[in-house]
């Protein structure tokens, strides 16, 4: 059977000083699987678009700001990390430079600015404190990295560089 992973985005956007990022407290909706945690803004990608296009379309809708720069971090393999154990394949960007003024908050939750040091503190998934250092440092490389998930924990997590 082919692998046919949900294909989706994630995205970070950072402020202009470069010391805090935009994220969402996922506390909107009491079925979320993501409730109580902090996240970057994306979701799935829709048939028509390229990841580039999604990313986009999916930043505009969840903080109302149109990326002007944006740059493709790395790519992430989650195997079982669905509700129903689907396969994700995300492409994750940081959003460096926009236009506009970020919601206060969207369906999915509240949006604020947190700084950068403040990340290892807030209540996310487990895995992203694995691949969140490489969307933020200076490399310029891209990763591609996979993770796979059992029960909403991350198993493992292994990435290479290019």
């Amino acid at each position: 059977m082919p692998y046919s992973p949900i294909i989706g985005t994630l995205g970070y956007v950072m402020s202009e000083d470069r010391q805090r990022v935009l994220l969402v407290h996922r506390v909107a909706r009491p079925d979320d699987a993501h409730l109580g945690k902090y996240n970057g803004l994306g979701g799935k990608m829709e048939r028509d678009e390229d990841v580039a296009a999604c990313m986009r379309r999916e930043i505009r809708e969840e903080a109302g700001i149109e990326c002007t720069r944006m740059v493709l971090r790395g790519t992430l393999s989650w195997p079982g990390f669905g509700k129903q154990g689907e396969d994700w394949l995300g492409f994750v960007f940081r959003i460096d430079a926009f236009e506009g003024t970020p919601f206060e908050r969207n369906p999915e939750g509240t949006l604020s600015w947190v700084p950068l040091t403040e990340l290892p503190r807030l209540p996310m998934w487990d895995g992203d404190r694995h691949f969140l250092p490489l969307v933020f440092d200076e490399d310029p490389r891209m990763f591609h990295g996979v993770m796979p998930y059992s029960g909403g924990r991350a198993l493992s997590w292994n990435y290479t560089r290019l």
